[in-house]
């Protein structure tokens, strides 16, 4: 069983920067594949970022390629998810998740963090 805590949105300008941090309980963080998505109002919710257990495959969404970047630190049970050039088309409650398997589906899911950008 994962925990996730999703930590660091707010409001920001257009333009401006925001981290994400997802914190994660439990001994066995390591072996989880991350990722993190997003969902705006009324939409569905979207695929942002991905990244491997071991951190050397990262996955990116062409709308935020570029802009965003996925880490993780294990020692820290934390993935993160660096916001720059932030949009007003990137408001969304962001959410990260956990995967037990390769390319399989998300086992774990934290409650999402706000992330509101004005123009």
């Amino acid at each position: 069983q994962v925990q996730l805590v999703e930590s660091g949105g707010g409001l920001v300008q257009a333009g401006g920067s925001l981290r994400l941090s997802c914190a994660a309980s439990g001994r066995t963080f390591s072996r989880y594949d991350m990722g993190w998505f997003r969902q705006a109002p009324g939409k569905e919710r979207k695929f942002v970022a991905a990244i491997s257990w071991s951190g050397g495959s990262t996955y990116y969404a062409d709308s935020v390629k570029g802009r965003f970047t996925i880490s993780r630190d294990n020692a820290k049970n934390t993935v993160y998810l660096q916001m720059n050039g932030l949009k007003d088309e990137d408001t969304a409650v962001y959410y990260c998740a956990a995967s037990s398997v390769t390319s399989g589906p998300y086992d774990y899911w934290g409650q999402g963090t706000q992330v509101t950008v004005s123009s």
